[in-house]
């Protein structure tokens, strides 16, 4: 199937700093290329590959599991370190918890994460009943385009695959166990106004993970896709600031790296 106008994923060839994004499920690269680019223009190697099953129709998405969305983060993660002298992983969303297993498994070859409105949890009643449930109903409502910002739209599905959904639960358990083993540098930013992703979930990732270097930050104007509302800038600041902050011998203090 033809990917979706604007969901095709993103690469920059900059300098010996790398950035690998990860969206979130049922989105695509959209809700995170303006800050690939943001990132590029400073010089790094950004980047934003596009999970299977997605940016096309849900239908495709309904064949798919977490293993083959983790599969294709962790094949852009190797990339970038044979590639990059450091390299960071920033997630949104279902992107936040790959980023964070990606951390897990990969040790001190990841030097730092940023997560935005993370998830750890698939929340509700009717998560209990998804493992019979998708064998009768594929579908239900889509989360995609949580937005305060007027006029601004997620490319996303407007259903979520009952399959997939089943599969999503099953892996944020799977990183829940694994969220000890997080050692890395964290900035956590998330919304008190998300619909998709509740508080609890940041929460509960920031009590289990063993980083010692936190920070938290709350995203007070903006609902869940926060890369493309009102604060947006402000997560991309915040990034690049911590990319400074941990490779300061490698970004340059013109706001390019070595080799950009």
């Amino acid at each position: 199937m033809p990917v979706l106008p604007g969901a095709e994923p993103y690469r920059h060839e900059g300098g010996e700093v790398g950035v690998l994004l990860c969206h979130g499920f049922t989105g695509s690269p959209q809700s995170l290329r303006p800050w690939a680019e943001y990132l590029a223009e400073r010089g790094l190697t950004v980047s934003l590959p596009l999970l299977p099953g997605h940016g096309t129709r849900w239908e495709d998405m309904q064949l798919t599991t977490w293993q083959d969305w983790y599969a294709e983060v962790d094949r852009a993660l190797r990339e970038l370190l044979a590639r990059c002298e450091r390299v960071f992983v920033f997630g949104l969303s279902m992107g936040g918890a790959l980023a964070l297993r990606l951390a897990a498994k990969h040790g001190d070859a990841v030097q730092g994460l940023v997560l935005v409105n993370p998830g750890n949890k698939v929340h509700g009643v009717a998560a209990h009943a998804l493992p019979v449930v998708r064998h009768f109903v594929r579908t239900t409502n889509g989360i995609a385009s949580d937005i305060a910002k007027e006029g601004v739209t997620e490319i996303g599905y407007d259903k979520v695959p009952l399959h997939a959904a089943h599969s999503l639960r099953r892996f944020f358990r799977t990183v829940d166990a694994e969220l000890p083993q997080v050692t890395q540098p964290i900035v956590l930013l998330h919304s008190p106004g998300d619909h998709v992703v509740p508080p609890a979930d940041s929460a509960r990732i920031l009590s289990r993970v063993s980083s010692t270097d936190v920070r938290e930050i709350l995203l007070e104007q903006s609902y869940h896709v926060a890369t493309l509302d009102h604060d947006a800038e402000r997560i991309f600041e915040e990034s690049w600031a911590f990319v400074g902050r941990l490779a300061p011998d490698v970004v340059g203090e013109k706001g390019s790296t070595s080799g950009g």
